[in-house]
């Protein structure tokens, strides 16, 4: 046996990181109970399923522009403000920022207050607008 492992040893490393390969964007994409979702994938969520669309940028970010009908709860008010949205701890939720780092927190703090449908917009808003997905203004 060590002498086929020894012998066959680029072949096996080959079908062992094709593997890890195949499996990485299953593990990569639901975190920590959270679902990782593309632009394409929250417009399929959105309207499949009708998900509180939280804006956690702060307010003068949201007036900028956002998804239409999102409820902004700037990231630094979201503990305290938790009791605007506690109807949603059994629905979908898709979290956004600008660029998904906030949006990470944020659902971190979701995840503490036992929601359990998360989503987080990968890229943020930044993703939204690359994928020309439409904004609304305030």
């Amino acid at each position: 046996m060590f002498e086929f492992v020894k012998e066959n040893a680029l072949l096996i490393g080959l079908a062992i990181g094709s593997g890890v390969a195949l499996v990485w964007p299953m593990l990569n994409r639901s975190s920590g109970g959270v679902t990782n979702v593309n632009s394409t994938e929250a417009v399929v969520l959105m309207n499949r399923s009708k998900p509180l669309i939280l804006d956690v940028r702060d307010a003068t970010e949201f007036a900028a522009g956002h998804i239409q009908g999102a409820k902004n709860i700037p990231m630094a008010e979201l503990a305290v403000r938790i009791k605007e949205i506690e109807k949603y701890k059994d629905k979908p939720v898709l979290v956004h920022c600008q660029k998904g780092m906030r949006a990470k927190g944020a659902c971190s703090i979701l995840k503490g207050q036992q929601f359990s449908q998360l989503n987080n917009l990968q890229g943020g808003l930044d993703a939204w607008i690359q994928a020309k997905m439409p904004l609304v203004k305030n």
